[in-house]
């Protein structure tokens, strides 16, 4: 116990010594010493108001450039930078360094989206994107059919040598800027996101069927008469899992997620890998979907339609009552599904048999969902005991009418349904990752792609305590959080006024879950080993994992372990890359919908929640359209306001109203811009 005791002193003392910029700590949470070169390389990142910042390569120094150091540097390159002498008066302060750039190593983009604005004869092209500092000067010959006002491509020709701004062409016009079109069409190209598949790669798609060999069936494990089925949204188009659920004599019962085998038809090395890999990741915008694989593999040959038999990959687990494994099996399988379930179907389902007395399994599809319901509930009762967190985060869809404009924003309700199918998948893909991740204590450990999720940064839990503390409630960081009480944080809010904004900040507090070939766990979900196998047609890291799963059935050569080895830790590095890249353009076109959605709704008041305060202003969350909107501190005229960084709050000099995060107000929408893609809001006095 006193052992124990000094190690948890000692962990408390170097995490102290590392905040403090006194000892080194990197991602692997070791601690070194300090010292620093004089210059860094790493990828630049801008914020809106100008200021650079740079992450060197290995994770454990950030740099401030000040916005007179940036050079040509832009959002997104690759560059080298020259720190500056620690300020003597600044020395025991916590803080970034600061530098100078000095070298572009490597332009992070060669196309820029913008608006074409035109300054006396000159025309210039105003990038969307605010972290890009330069406006872009288009050469006389450049312009093409661009007019003033069009939203457009241009392509860098000089970075800025002799001039002071960069040298471009416009290489395409998507439209006037702020129609609802031509914004969408910039989101995509902003991030560069592909528009069709290269001829060599469809070419490849269009010489694949969903014609099964015999010889292919006998190879596998058949179960065209098990009773599966598969659970999706109403507008899905490709189903890559199905689920059943059968009772076994020693009252268990046996658990089937079958996932689409994609592996099958999308070899390593071949044309469709080359793109899968370089797209990562499908991607979802409103009204449109970049698919990772072609229509002909992701809606038709790997997609598990009702009655037709398909190629999969099942995973096969005993579990109790109680929602505890006792044996699985892995493998490749041909399986039939019975139906195509939407999510709202099975909600009906489980809502009409509410009150009845549990009635004996007698192998409809009916019963086979409430004996899958009440698992469920096992699992999910299970995973929170275990330190799981369970974030619950408001999501926006939309309507739209025949010419593509969103008529009406709802909010996405998380049915029972939804949680079935999350918890069997969770399920799935822990007990593949642990089937994997136990054999690692092997003479030649295998491989993998894991699914992982750092433990908090300190500094950003002690900020969470903090914030939550303004609203009554309270989070232990005595000796580190733990998820468990994040999860009764959550569990306190859940239901209140201040839910949505209090699971924001706290998500926020939360380090970013990556794919990895080094396990370390998965802090959120409470679980020790992790992976992505349950969605090959639209995730890449699931696809490896698929065939890393085949060749691991077989005897691997210990050429091919190195070689997974060197290629695993960049295929793990770009599938994250894309994720980000996926979700930032997702969030990006989700403000083009709600903003063009306002558009028509100028002077109509809504209820809302102050989701930011800053010294300019509040931001407000409207609770409806889960639209973000602003109120500058300029328009509220009946007082001056004052910014209290403490309290979260904008105070009234002379009348003591209190503006404060988590507050509902009700607003008008006053302003809209699409092409800055801001709502400008008034407060109503009630």
């Amino acid at each position: 116990m006193k052992r124990a005791h000094e190690f948890r002193q000692l962990k408390i003392a170097l995490v102290q010594l590392a905040e403090a910029g006194l000892i080194r700590r990197d991602k692997r949470n070791t601690f070194g010493h300090a010292q620093i070169p004089n210059t860094v390389r790493g990828q630049l990142d801008v914020s809106p108001q100008g200021y650079g910042f740079l992450r060197t390569d290995e994770g454990d120094l950030e740099v401030l450039i000040p916005p007179r150091y940036l050079g040509t540097a832009l959002a997104g390159d690759t560059v080298e930078v020259a720190l500056f002498a620690p300020n003597k008066k600044a020395e025991g302060r916590r803080g970034p360094r600061e530098g100078e750039v000095t070298q572009v190593l490597e332009r992070g983009r060669s196309l820029i989206v913008g608006t074409v604005e035109r300054v006396r004869k000159a025309f210039f092209v105003i990038p969307d994107d605010r972290r890009l500092s330069a406006n872009v000067m288009i050469a006389s010959d450049g312009r093409g059919r661009a007019a003033e006002g069009d939203k457009v491509v241009v392509e860098i020709e000089s970075w800025g040598r002799g001039h002071p701004h960069p040298q471009g062409k416009v290489v395409e016009v998507l439209g006037k800027a702020g129609e609802v079109l031509a914004e969408l069409k910039s989101v995509q190209r902003a991030y560069q996101l592909p528009s069709s598949f290269p001829p060599e790669v469809m070419l490849e798609a269009q010489q694949l069927t969903a014609a099964i060999p015999p010889t292919e069936i006998h190879r596998r494990l058949d179960l065209r008469n098990l009773v599966c089925f598969t659970i999706d949204p109403e507008d899905a188009r490709d189903f890559d899992d199905a689920v059943s659920l059968e009772p076994l004599p020693n009252g268990n019962m046996r658990l089937g997620v079958h996932i689409a085998d994609v592996s099958s038809y999308v070899r390593e090395g071949n044309q469709l890998d080359r793109e899968a890999l370089r797209r990562g990741t499908s991607v979802y915008l409103p009204s449109l979907v970049i698919p990772m694989l072609p229509e002909q593999l992701s809606n038709v040959i790997c997609s598990l339609q009702p009655d037709q038999d398909r190629l999969a990959f099942s995973v096969l687990m005993e579990v109790t009552p109680r929602g505890i494994v006792k044996s699985h099996e892995i493998r490749e399988t041909v399986i039939h599904s019975r139906k195509r379930f939407t999510y709202e179907q099975v909600e009906d389902i489980l809502t009409a048999a509410e009150g009845r007395a549990p009635q004996p399994s007698d192998g409809s599809l009916e019963s086979i969902l409430l004996r899958m319901q009440a698992l469920s509930a096992a699992l999910t009762k299970k995973r929170m005991r275990e330190g799981s967190i369970d974030f619950e985060t408001a999501e926006a869809r939309f309507r739209f009418d025949a010419e593509g404009k969103p008529v009406e924003i709802v909010k996405k309700v998380r049915l029972r349904s939804h949680r079935l199918v999350e918890e069997f998948m969770l399920l799935a893909n822990q007990v593949v990752a642990t089937h994997i991740g136990f054999s690692r204590k092997e003479e030649h450990p295998k491989p993998f792609i894991y699914r992982v999720h750092e433990s908090p940064d300190p500094e950003k839990i002690r900020e969470l305590a903090s914030f939550v503390r303004q609203f009554g409630y309270s989070l232990n960081i005595d000796s580190g959080v733990s998820s468990k009480a994040l999860q009764r944080l959550l569990d306190q809010v859940r239901g209140t006024e201040v839910e949505n904004v209090i699971n924001e900040v706290a998500l926020r507090s939360m380090a970013k879950a990556i794919y990895s070939e080094r396990n370390i766990g998965h802090y959120g979900l409470g679980f020790a080993y992790y992976a992505h196998f349950t969605s090959p047609i639209r995730r890449y890291p699931d696809l490896v994992i698929h065939r890393l799963l085949k060749e691991y059935g077989k005897n691997v050569p210990a050429e091919r372990r190195q070689e997974l080895l060197r290629r695993l830790p960049t295929i793990a590095k770009q599938s994250s890359d894309r994720e980000r890249v996926a979700m930032e353009a997702e969030r990006e076109a989700v403000k083009v919908m709600q903003v063009e959605f306002l558009k028509r709704h100028v002077g109509d008041e809504f209820g809302g929640v102050i989701s930011g305060v800053t010294r300019y202003g509040i931001f407000v969350e409207l609770s409806d359209l889960l639209a973000d909107g602003m109120i500058h501190v300029r328009d509220m005229e009946d007082d001056y306001y004052v910014y209290d960084e403490t309290k979260y709050a904008l105070v009234g000099r002379y009348s003591g109203n209190r503006y404060r995060l988590g507050d509902s107000v009700q607003v008008k929408v006053v302003r809209v811009n699409p092409e800055e893609r801001q709502i400008d809001l008034q407060i109503i006095k009630t």
